[in-house]
């Protein structure tokens, strides 16, 4: 008996000792785009079917958004540690006729750490933005730090008019 309660002390201790820190749910962190109408600040909704790519380390492209319809907002995911994420934006319209647009996001990467007992995830600050202009007329940088926090945006992308 007297083993056991020096033993259930340091126990208790050790339990007590643990790191009592809530980690993130989801580590992602995600860029988020709001749509304008021409050159106004207006909000805009988009009305052809919107389909976003971008390649994987692999070179493998992916669907980091598939078929969006009367889309007036997007959060997407950054790449961890490439110092440019390269999307290429599709829009099919009713008739059946697809644009491809390529939007560029240069960007710095910061290593983020909430606590030991955490996955590690990168912040990131944009350093520049640019579009082919295809279907596209301007993308706007609006907030260039990129954190857990998606309550502003962080660009402002203006279509032509007829998408």
């Amino acid at each position: 008996m007297r083993r056991i309660i020096p033993l259930l002390v340091i126990t208790i201790a050790l339990l007590a000792a643990c790191s009592s820190i809530d980690c993130p749910f989801n580590n992602t962190v995600y860029s988020q785009y709001t749509l304008a109408k021409g050159n106004s600040l207006d909000p805009d909704t988009l009305s052809d079917t919107l389909t976003i790519f971008t390649k994987r380390s692999n070179g493998q492209d992916t669907i980091i958004y598939n078929k969006g319809v009367k889309t007036t907002r997007l959060n997407l995911p950054m790449s961890y540690t490439r110092n440019e994420d390269v999307l290429v934006f599709q829009l099919k319209d009713t008739l059946g006729n697809i644009v491809h647009d390529t939007i560029k996001v240069s960007k710095t990467n910061t290593p983020h750490f909430e606590s030991v007992d955490c996955d590690m995830t990168y912040f990131h600050t944009i350093t520049a933005v640019s579009t082919s202009k295809h279907a596209i007329d301007s993308v706007v940088l609006i907030n260039p730090n990129v954190t857990y926090d998606t309550s502003s945006p962080h660009f402002r992308i203006h279509f032509k008019s007829g998408h």
